[in-house]
């Protein structure tokens, strides 16, 4: 029989803004900022884990699987099995879905699961002619050929590209992540007016969260090499209001597109960890669980709609486990754009697609955006995009334990046109 799977543990660092050049931390450096306090307060020696497993994205060049790198940083010992996975957005569930089928299936008992991502270090990268002209200079023989192939280059040679601009555009359909956006707004008609009030409500939930101290449970200080310290998620501008983003121009189609950078996730870096633990590693170290993962489910779709990700994924998961929307008490839906996230909520109540997509009989219902991201998401927080997934399990976790309600759903759409899901129950 499938074995029981508790998630006892969890921390995070502050999700610090991308801004003008490379952050204070590599995608390891914050993976070790959060888990050094979190493994400091474990009953057990960081050894102990079976195995560690990490989901980035832009893994850099000094930090191939960063996994095992971060696992040796905190001195969990050389016999210490580490990986890194990637699934683009849902990289860091996929860590932690991973983890779950180990420990289920009785191949682990202790896992460490979780997501990192730096995209202020995501690199420049040379265009193809420019790389093809060095390769020639190179090859050249003799002074006379290298000054020959040297006379041969362009100024459009040397012009690098931002690695993060084509990684978030689909080699496929060759839309970027916000113009797939601007296609799901227009197949449910989602307005401006909605997205903009659903963003400044975003930065709105993320600023009481703060102010109240919701997030202390889970947050953890993390320091530079300059001494410098970060304790708080620092893209939130709770002046936002739905005027003030109204002001903003599309970023993806102009000028009549409704998705901005003010009703978009922000470029951030930070990263999340939870711990995983089987029901006899709960008894043998003396662990108390927070929650137990009882179901999770992987979906794909058209790339151009990759938004509505959340809606197959989502979806599939409530009907194995006989489930409705209404069923489910609170919800982590990442907030990659305010339009998708309408989207995915618009297709949900409509009637032709829940019976032509999803094969139900009628719409499957509304979610109660009373219990949907209670303290902000993406929009507010940032989206480091191997981390993300890691970080509204987390959330989630915390925030039904807040409020005293027992079983959610943390759900994400992911770039290329998949989506992810997880069903938690509070223990």
């Amino acid at each position: 029989m499938a074995r029981p799977v508790f998630i006892v543990d969890g921390s995070r660092t502050p999700f610090i803004k991308a801004r003008s050049g490379p952050g204070p931390f590599t995608p390891v450096d914050l993976a070790v900022q959060c888990g050094r306090p979190l493994l400091a307060r474990q009953p057990f020696a960081p050894d102990t884990f079976d195995q560690v497993i990490l989901g980035c994205v832009n893994v850099i060049a000094d930090e191939m699987n960063p996994a095992r790198v971060a696992a040796l940083r905190l001195g969990m010992g050389e016999r210490m099995v580490a990986f890194t996975v990637q699934i683009n957005c849902g990289s860091g569930m996929q860590s932690i879905d991973t983890g779950f089928r180990y420990i289920r299936e009785g191949v682990s008992d202790l896992i460490l699961a979780g997501g990192a991502e730096a995209l202020s270090h995501a690199p420049l990268v040379w265009p193809q002619q420019g790389v093809r002209w060095f390769a020639g200079l190179a090859g050249a023989k003799g002074i006379g050929a290298k000054i020959m192939a040297a006379l041969k280059v362009k100024p459009s040679y040397l012009k690098p590209i931002i690695g993060l601009e084509r990684g978030l555009t689909d080699p496929i359909t060759e839309l970027n992540m916000g113009q797939t956006a601007e296609v799901v707004g227009q197949l449910f008609g989602i307005t401006r007016e909605q997205s903009d009030a659903y963003a400044a409500e975003s930065h709105k939930r993320l600023a009481n969260a703060q102010s109240q101290g919701f997030l202390k449970g889970e947050l953890e200080t993390a320091f530079s090499r300059d001494g410098k310290f970060f304790d708080h998620d620092d893209g939130v501008r709770p002046d936002s209001t739905p005027e003030s983003l109204s002001k903003l121009k599309p970023v993806f189609e102009r000028p009549w597109g409704q998705v901005t950078a003010g009703n978009s996730s922000q470029i951030t870096d930070g990263a999340s960890w939870v711990i995983l633990a089987s029901e006899e590693a709960v008894a043998k170290h003396g662990l108390t669980p927070k929650a137990v993962i009882l179901d999770s489910q992987w979906a794909a779709l058209d790339p151009s709609i990759m938004g509505l990700g959340p809606v197959m994924s989502a979806t599939a998961l409530l009907k194995r486990n006989e489930l409705t929307l209404g069923d489910i008490e609170t919800w982590e839906l990442n907030e990659a754009f305010a339009t998708q996230v309408l989207g995915c909520l618009a297709a949900w109540k409509d009637e032709k697609f829940c019976k032509e997509v999803l094969g139900l009989d009628g719409p499957a219902g509304e979610i109660d955006h009373a219990k949907l991201n209670v303290d902000g998401g993406a929009i507010s927080l940032g989206h480091p995009v191997g981390t993300s997934g890691n970080r509204i399990v987390l959330h989630l976790v915390n925030a039904m334990k807040r409020l005293g309600t027992r079983r959610g759903i943390a759900t994400e759409c992911i770039g290329g046109g998949q989506g992810g899901a997880m069903l938690i129950e509070v223990v």
